[in-house]
């Protein structure tokens, strides 16, 4: 399934008449510019097509431009895909609307980047493969104490599943419940993200455990935008 933080919304290909006529595109870029409009292009899936979005790869810059979009392409960890441009303007119909996390999801993202990080800095291999029960143990440190363990083990099931269908997690074939986390996690959890990770969880311990920093009772699952300092909002 395509990640919802780097796919298009289904209305992006009628947008084919608002680009400029700026003459015949290069051998090559039209197909890039809609395998991105699907969601993510990653090289080990099609290393004849990466190799020519990195060949036109500021040809493409441009032609997405004028949509409001930016194109992020990582050679090291073999990924690409479009996002909104900070700096498109404001006039423009958002193409890759913004979707809200709910906490835990967003709690579960977090950890799992922590943990990608934490493996990076201890293994030369550069795929993290965890089990359902090793992601299970990772979140219970931050669950509050329930008697219910067949309805907290329904929770983390439907959170793994949720951030699987963000594309942040993938399955392993053939092995059941066990899933690698994807390296484009590293684009939306960033390193200075990664630097307030202790305040963080501080906060995520705080709003589990039913009360804010000052104190104040919380529900234990914010509405979203108002979870405490979540990562960044992810793009359907």
């Amino acid at each position: 399934m395509t990640p919802f933080a780097t796919g298009a919304t289904d209305d992006a290909g009628t947008t084919g008449s608002a680009l400029p006529d700026a003459g015949p595109a290069p051998d090559g870029l039209p197909l890039a510019i809609t395998k991105l409009f699907k969601g993510v292009v990653y090289r080990e899936s099609d290393e004849k097509l990466w190799q020519r979005l990195t060949e036109l790869s500021a040809q493409a810059r441009d032609y997405v431009a004028v949509l409001g979009l930016e194109l992020v392409l990582d050679d090291t960890e073999g990924y690409a895909f479009l996002r909104s441009s900070p700096d498109a303007d404001p006039e423009l119909p958002r193409l890759i609307p913004r979707r809200q996390l709910t906490f835990n999801v967003s709690l579960l993202l977090a950890l799992l980047r922590a943990r990608l990080a934490e493996f990076d800095t201890q293994n030369s291999e550069t795929r993290l493969i965890m089990t359902a029960e090793q992601i299970g143990d990772m979140v219970s440190v931050f669950l509050p104490e329930s008697s219910n363990e067949a309805r907290i083990q329904d929770q983390l099931a439907t959170n793994i599943k949720k951030v699987t269908e963000l594309g942040f997690l993938r399955k392993l074939r053939g092995q059941e419940g066990t899933f690698e986390v994807a390296r484009i996690l590293k684009a939306y959890v960033d390193a200075q993200w990664l630097e307030e990770f202790d305040a963080r969880l501080a906060d995520y311990r705080a709003a589990l455990g039913g009360t804010d920093a000052q104190g104040r009772p919380t529900g234990v699952e914010p509405s979203p935008g108002k979870a405490p300092r979540t990562p960044k909002e992810a793009t359907a």
